[in-house]
């Protein structure tokens, strides 16, 4: 085992043990569950999704993206399961590890705020072979993009060509949610499947083919 793999799998357990939205939180209310951290880090992998937080199913199996928004992932990718969950090819780092609760309609709550300055540049700083970052959902496109990111989402990911070019030379695609919502979404931006899907596949397919 290299130092680079010890520094992952070290940082990696330091995630997974972390209690601070509980115990003590810097932000109000704490977490109103056992915290169970999703992070997969990688020292050998290519691309780095940047989704958000972990849904419920997520938060009961400790898999990333094991929910249909995963499924709708996969297919934007053009990947299999078995390589979407192979860390040779992916590290899936959320701007927030644990699931943060439902707000009254039943819906997700935005991700944590202690986690991304806790952790993040930790992370990236461990993982300096990541070529290409996939940012998806507003949050990830606030951390990762900082002013490149427009007002709304549909205009930042309509930037997405300029984005690339821009952030070079470990670029970010901005992505949507996968979300159900998504689906018509799409559909009023067709420009989403018929300009930018087509460009994330061949972007991955070629990092892939050169691990």
């Amino acid at each position: 085992m290299n130092a680079r793999q010890n520094s992952v799998d070290l940082l990696e357990r330091r995630i997974k043990a972390c209690r601070l939205c509980r115990d003590a939180p810097t932000y109000l209310p704490q977490l109103p569950h056992e915290p169970r951290p999703v992070a997969w880090l990688s020292s050998r992998a290519k691309i780095l999704i940047a989704g958000q937080a972990p849904g419920t199913r997520v938060h009961a199996s400790g898999k990333p993206f094991d929910d249909r928004s995963g499924d709708r992932l996969r297919d934007w990718l053009g990947v299999s399961h078995e390589q979407f969950y192979d860390r040779d090819n992916f590290a899936i780092v959320p701007m927030g590890f644990c699931f943060p609760g439902q707000d009254v309609k039943g819906g997700d709550l935005p991700p944590r705020r202690e986690c991304a300055p806790t952790w993040r540049s930790a992370v990236l700083a461990t993982m300096p072979q990541i070529e290409l970052v996939l940012a998806i959902g507003q949050y990830a496109h606030h951390w990762h993009l900082k002013a490149l990111k427009e007002r709304t989402l549909t205009e930042t990911v309509m930037k997405w060509r300029s984005i690339y070019e821009q952030t070079m030379p470990r670029p970010v695609l901005a992505l949507p949610h996968p979300s159900w919502r998504t689906i018509g979404w799409a559909k009023k931006h067709p420009w989403f499947e018929d300009d930018l899907l087509p460009f994330v596949k061949e972007q991955v397919r070629q990092l892939l083919s050169s691990t």
